[in-house]
């Protein structure tokens, strides 16, 4: 650094203050908790094994797509057996620095860290095959729903809903099992690939389809029903939260929609807060909900109508 600074001070040219700068970023209040984690004694969850982890998962549920091809029955098993041990091994390891990173500051939290983490790792791989059962039916509504797909091979490979709810089947079921971080950090992944945002604890039920995607966002605390479909820009959010004495807001309320089975959702629709959309309703583009909807009902914008010549006659 100083002869950077020397060479600078040579051409006559200014230099920052970085020592000054390194300072201000470590004084109080700027080295808070929230910045630096002094309790930290392992690394934190790695991005890149979540990430090859999530890749041998959706090989493990979509064989033919996301593993290599032409294998027998005999080594596609061989391969599958492989990939669940490492999806286990890897699953444990970071739930683990999860646990640990979510407990920074309690220096006595992490002793039985490791225990703990297999054992939700272990209940995690038992859900595999009601989750591949899940989407195996977001994949027919994905087909069903679409006019345009030609197969539901097209629906896998290429749609953002498929990625979407693959990612959003797994992190849910993370955070039933009350496993932190790691569910979020798998939502996130997919939202930076695909637009959609869909919280972790949200509940969603079978066949469920987002045609197009761009711009969902799912709350927390929202539930949907069987054989529900959204369209882009739709947000199941939250109208405002309580706070307590503290005024800080209190966590874990339901404060996101209900809609219940057999419900659409138009584009650009906004649904705020603990309301519930009957089944079978059908809720159209552009409209703004923050209360109950019957089941069966239909709901679209007021349409404006061209003013008549009695009317242009009267100033109307």
């Amino acid at each position: 650094m100083n002869e950077a600074l020397d060479a600078a001070r040579a051409y006559g040219r200014t230099y920052p203050d970085i020592a000054g700068i390194a300072d201000a970023f470590l004084a109080p209040p700027s080295n808070g908790s929230e910045r630096n984690i002094p309790y930290h004694t392992t690394d934190m969850p790695s991005l890149s094994e979540l990430g090859a982890m999530m890749n041998l998962l959706r090989a493990a549920i979509f064989p033919g797509f996301f593993s290599p091809g032409g294998m027998g029955e005999t080594s596609l098993r061989v391969q599958l057996a492989s990939n669940l041990d490492t999806i286990f091994r890897i699953l444990s390891e970071q739930i683990r620095l999860g646990m640990c990173f979510s407990s920074a500051g309690e220096e006595a939290a992490c002793s039985r860290c490791g225990e703990m983490a297999q054992d939700m790792a272990c209940d995690f791989m038992k859900s595999l095959p009601k989750i591949r059962g899940l989407i195996d039916s977001d994949v027919l509504a994905a087909y069903e729903g679409d006019p345009a797909a030609k197969s539901k091979a097209e629906t896998i490979f290429c749609y953002p809903s498929l990625q979407i709810m693959t990612h959003h089947r797994i992190a849910h079921e993370l955070y039933s099992l009350s496993v932190p971080v790691i569910p979020r950090i798998i939502s996130e992944m997919a939202h930076s690939n695909t637009g959609i945002d869909i919280h972790p604890g949200a509940s969603i039920g079978e066949e469920f389809f987002i045609d197009h995607g761009t711009g969902v966002v799912i709350g927390e605390t929202a539930i949907i029903g069987d054989r529900c479909r959204l369209y882009q820009g739709v947000t199941l959010g939250a109208l405002s939260f309580p706070k307590d004495s503290n005024g800080n807001p209190i966590k874990g309320l339901p404060r996101h929609p209900i809609l219940e089975d057999n419900v659409t959702v138009y584009s650009g629709t906004t649904i705020l807060g603990r309301v519930t959309i009957g089944a079978g309703s059908v809720i159209g583009g552009n409209v703004w909900i923050t209360n109950d909807i019957p089941p069966g009902s239909k709901i679209v914008q007021q349409r404006s109508v061209a003013p008549t010549t009695e009317d242009r006659l009267m100033g109307c």
